[in-house]
This record gives structure tokens, sequence and C-alpha cells, in this order.
């Protein structure tokens, strides 16, 4: 979808802005730096067996800053390849078991998807050759041959890694976009490549376990490696559940959702709208202006904590949200520009208008129950409504 997300507002350190774009250190990248220092020290003394045991940190604490430094680039790739396509960049964060570029909304065409995701391999794919031939030139047994290894291990691995074809990895998202494209069903694609991210997951774990077993890798080794097998089996989880979830969007539909709410002009006492809500059925209740107009509708919340002795003497305008552009749906809507318009603005909740009068309210756990009835029936919500279920979600 084209429209904008929400954005995740994630802990870190700002450290700065490159073509705009803020970067961000996760604190947990701490973690992957004591890590990778820890287990690269064995690396470089092998290779450079004169050095003192400070230098020896100092080189693998090296390999740490060139690792973060690949991962930005290859972020930066994604950003910049983003942006040529009219897709805006809210931040790059560098995280403990890699990096992530937040974007302000989706791509609109399979094509642009492949792009975007390609784009972050094909930059680490270009460093790495660099660091190959920089190996090359160098003496071997020195501190440039190791920097020159360093950058071409660190982008080689980026590269191979992020291209492998699974959920949540830059080769799960270049697979979504080839089953969008051959199947015209981008839900259908997400589940695809969240079942391949759920594989590559588990081959991960397996692969460091196998390794340890070997003695080929150390025991923080195979923990790292595990670590990462189970975010990404978690960020394949969730492909597969949007997928499920957006493949249910077509059942919306902002007519079949809508519930009655009773009109009432404005200065009504909140006693007298209750009343009235409750002698035609209504679930809720808007304010009108004297043309008809809408203006607010009542919340729910805002009454519960109305004292009912005060009821009769406040005007349900105090109880009341206003009603905008950003909490109301238009009647003809449906699927996506329902989804879109809560990822604008979510509340529990939304007016409907059609030409300017007051149709009726969608409530956001219907369109919950929608997507996933399975949960809505765990949790007791049903849009099928007896007496005795309607009057527990009144205001009381």
């Amino acid at each position: 979808m084209s429209e904008e997300t929400p954005s995740i507002k994630r802990p870190g350190w700002r450290i700065g802005r490159v073509f705009g774009v803020p970067v961000i250190i996760s604190p947990t990248w701490l973690i992957l730096a004591v890590l990778v220092t820890v287990i690269y020290s064995d690396v470089v003394r092998a290779v450079l067996p004169q050095l003192a045991d400070a230098l020896v940190y100092l080189v693998s604490f090296g390999f740490v800053v060139t690792l973060c430094g690949s991962v930005f680039l290859h972020e930066l790739g994604h950003a910049l390849v983003s942006r040529h396509y009219r897709i805006g960049v809210r931040s790059i964060t560098l995280e403990m078991l890699g990096g992530h570029t937040e974007m302000t909304s989706e791509a609109k065409t399979p094509k642009v998807e492949a792009v975007v995701a390609l784009a972050g391999p094909a930059v680490s794919a270009v460093l790495g050759m660099i660091g190959v031939a920089a190996l090359i030139i160098t003496p071997p047994g020195t501190l440039a041959a190791q920097f020159a290894f360093q950058v071409a291990a660190c982008n080689i691995i980026v590269a191979v890694y992020n291209a492998l074809p699974g959920m949540p990895l830059d080769g799960g998202r270049a697979l979504r976009a080839l089953v969008w494209a051959i199947k015209g069903d981008k839900h259908v694609a997400s589940q695809v490549a969240g079942w391949t991210g759920r594989v590559v997951a588990a081959a991960t774990g397996i692969a460091g376990v196998v390794l340890y077993y070997f003695g080929i890798v150390t025991f923080i080794a195979v923990v790292f490696a595990l670590m990462i097998a189970v975010v990404l089996w978690i960020g394949a989880t969730r492909s597969i559940q949007i997928g499920q979830l957006g493949a249910r969007f077509h059942l919306l539909s902002v007519r079949d959702l809508m519930r009655p709410a009773v009109e009432v002009p404005s200065g009504t006492p909140l006693a007298e709208a209750l009343r009235r809500m409750r002698e035609v059925g209504a679930v809720s209740v808007v304010v009108v202006d004297s043309a008809g107009k809408p203006l607010s509708l009542m919340s729910g919340e805002a009454v519960r904590v109305m004292p009912e002795a005060r009821r009769p003497w406040v005007p349900v305008d105090d109880v009341c949200r206003q009603i905008t552009d950003r909490n109301s749906l238009d009647l003809e809507w449906r699927g996506e520009e329902v989804i879109a318009a809560m990822r604008r603005h979510h509340t529990s909740e939304y007016a409907v208008v059609f030409g300017g009068r007051f149709q009726g309210l969608v409530r956001s756990a219907d369109i919950a129950e929608v997507l996933d009835p399975r949960q809505a029936a765990a949790s007791g919500h049903t849009m099928t409504r007896t007496p005795a279920d309607r009057q527990k979600d009144e205001p009381t």
C-alpha cells in the first residue's frame, strides 16, 4: 500500500543525519560489540600472533566498527533507492543483529519492492569486492591486510546472508515481490516469504549447533546464531500473520460494519442523550448542529467515568470527541481504504459521514473481528449481538 504508515519508536541514541536521514544506534548494539570483539579476537591472535593482548582486542573491536559501517552503508542503499521512488525514509537504526530502515510507506509495485530490497545486498557486494581486491594487493600478515580482510568478510557476509529468500531478510522481500508479480496478490506473497523465512531461521539455528558440535565455532558463536534464528523466526511469523490479515481486507465494508447512533442537538443533557440512545436501540450518541451537520461523537470511556448523579446536569458535548477527517470514514469505503484510515489515526470508534450527514459508527473491535475472527471469539467479541451483549457495550 502507498499510504503513510505509523512511525515505530525505537530506543537508541541519534548520532547524526546522513542525507537528511536520522541515524540511530540501538542499545543492543553494545551487546554486538562485546560478542564480536570476544569471538573475533581468536582469529586476530591466529593471524597476527605478534600483537599484545590489548592490541588484539583493539583490532578485534575494529572488526565491530567495520561491521557496523558495512551495515550502515547497506541500509543507506535501501534508503537512497527508496527516496528515488518517492518513498520517504524516517530513520536508519543500527542494532545488535543488523540494521533497519524505517520508511513512511510501502512499495506501490512489485518492481519497486524488489529494487529497494536488493539495493542493500548490492551495496554490500560491491564493498565486499573492493575489500577482496585490497586484500589481494596488500602484504599478508599486516594490519593493512587484516583491515582489508575485515572489509571483505563483513560485506560479503552481509550481502550473502541478506540475499537468502526468506522474510524478514532482503532476499525474502525480493521473493515476496516475485510472488506478488506472478500471483498478483501481495498478501499471499507475504505468507510465502514468511514460510521460507521460517526455513532460513531454522537452518540458521541448526547450522550453529552443528558447527559447535564439531568444534568449528565457539559457544558464544552458537548463542549468537541462535539469537539470529529467533529474531528471523519472529520476523517470518509476523510476515505470515500480516499476509493472513491482508487476505481478509476485501471483507471489510463500512456499510456492513456500521452500527447505529442517535443524533441529539448540542447542549442536550447527558442523561437525556443516554435515554434516547437506549430508547431507539442505538450504541452511541452523535451531536449535530441546527443544520444536521455532525459535530462530535460520544466517548464511552468518558461516560463511564462520569458519576450518574451528574449526568442530568452535564451537557453531552462534555463527553464527546470532535468529528474530523482523521476519525471518520466514508460510507463507500472498503478493504484497504478502511485499513489506511486506521493506520493514519487509530481510535476505538469512527464516525461514518456521507454527503455531510452522519450515517452511523464503526468500531475498531468489529474491524479486528473481521480480520481475525478466531482471536475475536477467544476474547468474547462478536458482531452478532444479543440484547444482553449489547447492553454490556453501552455506556452506563
